[in-house]
């Protein structure tokens, strides 16, 4: 397993072109949990995402859901930039794993 020191790049749909170095190991967590949890379709809410994908998150990196949030809004956002998930046009926003 990665060190908690060690780093990963990831990108931001919002920002294309734009890489951003994070945790590689906290990043990993989410990403299996949160491909673990949606569904090809119909799509989930951010909100049902994370609800859903909580406790399949390991509680030494994440006590008690601690910063779950922005890890799951860094994930979400470099899946979608890499087409891994996809959004809904919808409002809440869906997200949905690409068929």
């Amino acid at each position: 397993m990665a060190s908690q020191a060690e780093k990963i790049e990831i990108e931001n749909i919002v920002s294309p072109g734009h890489k951003y170095r994070v945790d590689r190991v906290k990043y990993e967590a989410m990403r299996e949990a949160l491909l673990a949890v949606l569904p090809v379709t119909p799509g989930l809410t951010v909100a049902e995402a994370k609800e859903r994908l909580l406790p399949l998150l390991p509680q030494d990196l994440f006590p008690e859901g601690a910063k779950a949030g922005w890890w799951l809004k860094a994930v979400q956002l470099d899946l979608e930039a890499k087409g891994t998930i996809k959004r809904e046009a919808s409002k809440p926003l869906r997200l949905h794993k690409k068929t």
